[in-house]
């Protein structure tokens, strides 16, 4: 879907400051971008300056990265990037280029995303000859994990409705509904400050963390009022701040967003799984991937996923890959009541085998491990152990399993992945796989 004319700024701008969990000083360079460009982050402290692009294929998902938006490209790595990316997408910038001198963008002193607005619209923005193009919702999708709900709809314009819930936390839940413009973005969303309960501080501190935070760029928030003098600066001031970390995390579809996105008790982490989702289901749906970002996903017919891996009938439990990139795998298994194990599993009462849930899960990974080596057609994948395996509904004849899966660990040929499958947007099995890539005749 195009719209506008992209934008970009008119000249480059720059800022300073330290990184709200890090502590670290850095020096960030905001530069205009040729259309098409979309968002880079480029680490000019590495060797060879790498560049990040803003593509759900470099978002990490890994439960250590928690409470922040983290990019990475082979080693170079940024993080804490929502509230740049937040500003970016609500002046609706199309390209630009972020030169870091750190791993962690500046905060801002006060914790919001207000002082990011104010610097690019001192930069100025400039429209440029090329088209803007959208991230269209067609269908709805839906996401659940852990008692998090995501959702997107079709929607003519930028909607989000947020609703977080914090038991014994001053207005600790709260619920809200913006559609998302420039003008709504600088006045509504852009001031609410990022927040930490009081009583999460000293957990945070231990791993790391908030080592830039303060009462100056940070809400803290009591069970019946909060630390800051001044108080709120909005009742909601909580979750239109989550709205705004939200914002940030569509960003990384890589281009504008259009649809109504509902969030409940979302975070980072299930922010950009959903993302992820939404990215490898736009192909499905049957809008073609925009591959100017480098995202260079490619999807995998039963022949070529037959040209990977070893496995025959009645063993080859995938029928197509939807999406596969470097470090994440998307694949799909059609179940037919003419699958073999429902003779016996159960006669009268179908439902496909947990291990066999599993087993295919396992194959879709395999597929983006043998894609990773060379000679592919001479290696094997072993498995090597299954934890936190977790099966949540049954799988009938006529569902299709959907399995995603990330690549969270690979050294040398020992792996670590995460496993989810779901059946029309429910979440049926989860599990983390340990595998091994082995020669097929040692």
């Amino acid at each position: 879907m195009t719209g506008p004319s992209q934008r970009t700024l008119a000249r480059a701008i720059a800022y300073d400051g330290v990184g709200l969990h890090t502590g670290v000083a850095c020096h960030a360079e905001f530069r205009p971008a040729p259309p098409g460009t979309g968002i880079r982050f480029v680490r000019v402290d590495l060797p060879g300056q790498p560049e990040i692009p803003v593509s759900p294929r470099y978002a990490r998902t890994d439960t250590d990265q928690i409470r922040r938006t983290v990019l990475k490209n082979g080693e170079a790595e940024v993080h804490t990037v929502e509230h740049v990316l937040a500003a970016v997408s609500g002046l609706e910038i199309d390209n630009l280029v972020v030169a870091l001198s750190a791993p962690e963008p500046p905060e801002p002193p006060d914790g919001s995303a207000s002082a990011y607005v104010a610097l690019f619209r001192e930069a100025g923005l400039v429209e440029q000859p090329a088209p803007r193009q959208y991230f269209q919702v067609t269908e709805p999708l839906r996401h659940e994990e852990g008692g998090v709900v995501l959702a997107a709809f079709p929607h003519d314009g930028f909607r989000v409705t947020f609703t977080i819930e914090y038991p014994n936390a001053f207005h600790g839940t709260q619920h809200a509904t913006y559609d998302i413009t420039p003008e709504t973005f600088v006045k509504e969303i852009a001031p609410a400050r990022t927040f930490v309960l009081e009583r999460d501080i000293e957990l945070l501190r231990a791993k790391g963390m908030i080592r830039g935070g303060s009462l100056r760029n940070a809400v803290v928030v009591k069970p019946d009022s909060v630390m800051n003098e001044g108080g709120l600066r909005f009742e909601d001031e909580m979750v239109r701040h989550k709205i705004l970390d939200f914002i940030g995390d569509l960003t990384l579809l890589g281009r504008p967003a259009r649809g109504h996105f509902l969030s409940i008790k979302s975070g980072h982490a299930s922010n950009v799984r959903f993302v992820q989702r939404l990215a490898a289901t736009a192909g499905a749906l049957g809008e073609a991937p925009d591959r100017s970002n480098g995202s260079g996903a490619i999807s995998l017919d039963i022949t070529a996923i037959e040209r990977i891996m070893p496995h025959r009938y009645p063993f080859l439990l995938i029928d197509r890959v939807l999406s596969l990139e470097p470090e994440r795998v998307v694949g799909i298994k059609n179940v037919t009541i003419n699958e073999p194990f429902f003779v016996g599993h159960f006669p009268g009462h179908p439902i496909m085998p947990a291990v066999l849930i599993v087993e295919a899960m396992a194959q879709c990974g395999g597929v983006l491990l043998l894609n990773r080596v060379e000679r592919p057609a001479e290696k094997l994948v072993y498995f090597m152990g299954i934890d936190n395996a977790k099966f949540r509904k049954p799988v009938r004849p006529g569902d299709q399993l959907r399995f995603e899966l990330t690549l969270l660990r690979l050294k040398q040929r020992i792996c670590k992945m995460e496993g989810k499958a779901y059946v029309d947007g429910d979440l049926v099995a989860e599990a983390e796989l340990l595998s091994s890539i082995v020669d097929r005749n040692p």
